[in-house]
């Protein structure tokens, strides 16, 4: 069978670590289940690619097709208008899909989208056109922040009528979809999977040898540099514990906006020697601070199901997080594995960091946790999804 994925969250020589999570997923099909794939990953029209532009000038700088990783990808360009093009966005997209499809004489079987607006929206558009039938991938602030806007919810759900079926990589997600009215027969929860193989346990002395750390206790964050990963609260509960683990220590890895207004942060608490701030980094160097880390602290506002959380109970090391979107799902019934902050603030932040810095954690009862998130068994209920709606079988969850 022949995929047609279709999302603006893909990655490209210009965004390498844009959407992995959706190269992950279809890298796991056509491993294990032998699907083939054209890749749709529209991109913004926008015309200078010099760095101070920020990811304009990425969107700039990707090539109209490029192959990533054995994966051929278009890069469709369509006009979008800064802060009021919200409402025409889905259709522009579409238009430059269209457009692509046709030029390129691309045939598919399914239509496989990811984050419901623009891009679902935009998908559904594309099964009316070319009558194939639709799957759409809701990823977290698709529904939970753009869903907020009535406009954009009632796009989503005429998207959701087109659609044969609708995947949470949630249940809070597939929660949100069936409170909207989604009759529950095309809802399914397919959780992301954690590459097993990739995200192992090393020793902590083993790993920070490798990465040139020494022996002090050290937090670990992973996420792009703004407010809603909570970095800044981070960095203050880091500061508030300062007298009482005076040698604690800080990396985060991600790239944004913030990174100056963190920087700045950082120097305002003497925190110069003790937050690091590694910019983007590759897979094989994440996951040796992953084991590296004494703990994992995600203190975000809004996710998903986020794959750092897997990743770092894959390496060893449990989690500390805040209780929302599909992190519940995973903490709340494994208590080796990690803990819920009692609410988002530098306080209970700091207070969840005291607790588990003086627990003796078991890291092997830690990566069980995340044997249940192995690709085999999500890449499989995907395929069989996939298959029936493709076949125009009844996909009931």
């Amino acid at each position: 069978m022949r995929l047609l994925t279709f999302s603006s969250l893909y990655p490209s020589s210009a965004r390498p670590r844009h959407g992995l999570f959706v190269a992950a997923r279809l890298q796991e099909l056509r491993r294990r289940h032998g699907f083939d794939a054209h890749v749709i990953a529209p991109v913004p029209w926008f015309p200078f690619t010099a760095e101070r532009f920020g990811d304009y000038a990425a969107w700039a700088r990707t090539p109209p097709q490029e192959v990533w990783q054995g994966q051929d990808v278009h890069h469709p360009r369509y006009l979008m208008l800064p802060k009021i093009g919200m409402a025409m966005q889905p259709d522009a997209m579409a238009r430059a899909a269209i457009a692509c499809i046709e030029r390129e004489n691309l045939s598919f079987d399914l239509i496989d989208a990811h984050y419901f607006y623009p891009d679902g929206v935009a998908a559904a558009a594309l099964s009316r056109h070319f009558g194939k039938p639709l799957l759409i991938t809701a990823r977290g602030s698709d529904l939970n922040l753009i869903g907020q806007n009535a406009r954009a919810r009632a796009r989503m759900l005429q998207a959701c009528e087109q659609a044969s079926a609708c995947v949470g990589v949630s249940q809070a997600l597939v929660d949100i979809l069936r409170g909207w009215g989604v009759p529950a027969s095309k809802l399914h929860v397919i959780r992301n999977g954690v590459d097993l193989d990739r995200f192992a346990p090393l020793s902590v002395q083993q790993a920070r040898a490798g990465l040139g750390l020494d022996d002090a206790p050290l937090l670990l964050a992973v996420g792009n540099l703004i407010e809603l990963k909570g970095h800044a609260l981070l960095i203050e509960a880091l500061a508030s514990l300062a007298a009482s683990h005076p040698q604690l220590q800080l990396a985060i890895a991600g790239e944004g906006p913030e990174r100056a207004g963190l920087e700045a942060l950082i120097a305002q608490h003497g925190l110069v020697g003790r937050v690091k701030l590694l910019g983007s980094i590759g897979h094989a160097e994440l996951a040796r601070w992953y084991a590296a880390a004494d703990l994992f602290v995600l203190p975000s506002s809004r996710e998903g199901l986020p794959n750092v959380l897997l990743e770092s109970l894959a390496c060893g090391t449990p989690v500390i997080a805040t209780a929302v979107g599909g992190i519940p799902e995973v903490l709340a019934e494994v208590p080796e594995a990690g803990e819920l902050l009692r609410e988002r603030s530098v306080p209970a932040i700091a207070e969840a960091v005291q607790r588990w810095l003086a627990r003796d954690v078991d890291r092997a009862a830690v990566r069980r946790a995340a044997s249940a998130y192995a690709w085999d068994a999500s890449a499989a209920r995907l395929a069989q999804l996939m298959h029936g709606v493709a076949a125009g079988e009844s996909c009931h969850a």
